[in-house]
């Protein structure tokens, strides 16, 4: 399948179709504002990934709503429920730091999604706040060194 084609581009509406099978329950409304465009495969699996730890931070269900903006340069995943939360470990996974240096089955999901951001030069940052959980990703910022040489070996 699409998952083993190195370069592959995955287009969004199946991201969206995908995501619907992943979340599909009585409890729980997937609101998908995307463009159809074609993504990266990786930047597609970072989305998913994200909706799933979305998904699990609002375990009395709610609403997810995904967006992607700027031909998917910033993805962003909100759960919107009652108690919504993630576990305080959460964000130190998402950066590849697991407390303690290992992972657990509780902590494989963000360590993976943490990953899946890092391969793709992105970062995932984390916010809360009363019924609401963001997952937002974004193309890490390169120094101006790092820009330097990337114009310099395209040269």
């Amino acid at each position: 399948g699409a998952a083993g084609s190195a370069g592959a581009a995955i287009d969004t509406g199946d991201a969206e179709t995908v995501a619907r099978g992943l979340l599909a329950d009585d409890r729980t409304r997937l609101e998908w504002n995307a463009p159809r465009i074609l993504l990266p495969k990786n930047k597609v699996k970072l989305v998913l990934n994200m909706c799933l730890i979305a998904a699990a931070a609002i375990p009395r269900g709610g609403v997810i709503t995904v967006t992607i903006a700027g031909e998917g340069a910033t993805l962003s995943v909100e759960s919107k429920g009652t108690n919504a939360r993630v576990a305080a470990h959460v964000p130190l996974l998402l950066a590849g730091t697991p407390e303690g240096g290992s992972v657990d089955a509780h902590g494989i999901q963000a360590y993976y999604t943490g990953l899946v951001a890092r391969e793709i030069g992105c970062s995932v940052d984390l916010s809360s706040a009363p019924e609401c959980v963001t997952l937002r990703a974004a193309e890490a910022a390169k120094a101006p060194a790092e820009e330097a040489t990337a114009a310099s070996d395209a040269a």
